[in-house]
């Protein structure tokens, strides 16, 4: 299968929040690209369509919106500034 990626994800394993609203929710960042990542959630349920991703470890904060979701696992692309 060929695959038509833009970018090449880089695999990762590491912690992140979804923060929303003044809300905070846990996620495991599981690749990450330039222009978005896979993430983990113990439910999808509640997860707005736009959200912040925050990655402390790497003192990181993406403005974020959904682009798919299939069971925990949820796709994201990151906005460009000016689409925000």
């Amino acid at each position: 299968m060929e695959d038509k990626r833009k970018l090449r994800r880089t695999r990762v394993l590491k912690a992140g929040m979804i923060s929303f609203g003044g809300s905070e929710m846990s996620c495991t960042v599981r690749n990450l690209t330039k222009s978005g990542a896979m993430l983990d959630v113990v439910s999808p349920l509640g997860v707005p369509k736009e959200f912040t991703l925050v990655i402390s470890s790497d003192d990181v904060r993406h403005k974020c919106r959904i682009v798919w979701v299939k069971e925990r696992r949820i796709g994201i692309s990151f906005k460009l500034d000016r689409e925000s």
